[in-house]
């Protein structure tokens, strides 16, 4: 199974809606793929109007060692989640200095889906702590949603000086792939953007932009996912052609 961690700790990149809507897609293309909300402020969760009791998320497979399988959620549009909650915040400290606790989600993919093959999306936590470390390290790729401004160049970086680190210190190789995201064609700096990634970090950075759209702004307060909410906006067809374009590019699988 393919699983994908959505990650940057620069903010306001369209981390959320990437998942959310590279999850929705997979579905569409009857993948049935797996999304896994594990940021404690839940927006994942909220936008697919989904059941956010304490007891049936994710904070109870760290917290008290639920089953994974267990915590599944199903919406009608054939996407499957496992959701949040903000006690999941407290994951960190309580968990902190537990042996191994940075691989907790590892392992329990591995006892509990190994033998589903259908891709699985990682929501992750903005902040670089036990979370987003443990969607990582369950991870065999990465998925980085970079907004056209200025500074999005240097979230890429720390982004990808961390997967270094992380190659090194567990021997293994992390494939990512960067994603243009809130893309104005009206602005230049939107094409300059995209021009020095691709130079920066070639043969990293996706063909397929995603514009600026209201569809995918609007479509988590009705709890849906873009696909269900507005299946003909540009939202739709963009988040479309990249998923398309991550599975013909065998980033995918």
């Amino acid at each position: 199974m393919a699983t994908i961690a959505v990650f940057n700790q620069k903010g306001g990149v369209g981390k959320t809606t990437t998942a959310l809507n590279v999850a929705a897609a997979l579905a569409v293309l009857e993948r049935n793929p797996l999304a896994i909300d594990l940021d404690p402020q839940a927006h994942l969760t909220h936008s697919l109007g989904v059941d956010q009791s304490t007891s049936n998320g994710i904070a109870s497979f760290f917290r008290d060692e639920r089953s994974l399988l267990d915590l599944v959620q199903y919406r009608p549009s054939g996407l499957r989640v496992i959701p949040s909650h903000p006690d999941l915040s407290k994951i960190d400290a309580l968990s902190g200095k537990t042996r191994n606790v940075a691989s907790r989600l590892r392992e329990g993919l591995a006892e509990h889906l190994a033998k589903d093959n259908s891709p699985i999306v990682i929501d992750c936590c903005p902040m670089l702590g036990i979370l987003s470390l443990n969607a990582i390290i369950s991870a065999d790729k990465v998925l980085i949603p970079v907004s056209a401004d200025f500074l999005s160049m240097q979230g890429v970086q720390k982004v990808v000086a961390l997967l270094d680190v992380l190659q090194a210190r567990f021997v293994r190789r992390y494939d990512y792939r960067i994603v243009l995201t809130r893309f104005d064609t009206r602005r230049k700096l939107a094409f300059s953007t995209y021009d020095q990634l691709k130079k920066r970090f070639d043969g990293k950075v996706c063909d397929t932009r995603i514009m600026e759209n209201v569809s995918l702004a609007e479509s988590p307060a009705f709890g849906r996912d873009v696909f269900t909410h507005a299946p003909n906006s540009q939202g739709a067809k963009d988040y479309y052609a990249l998923t398309q374009e991550l599975v013909d590019s065998g980033f995918l699988y």
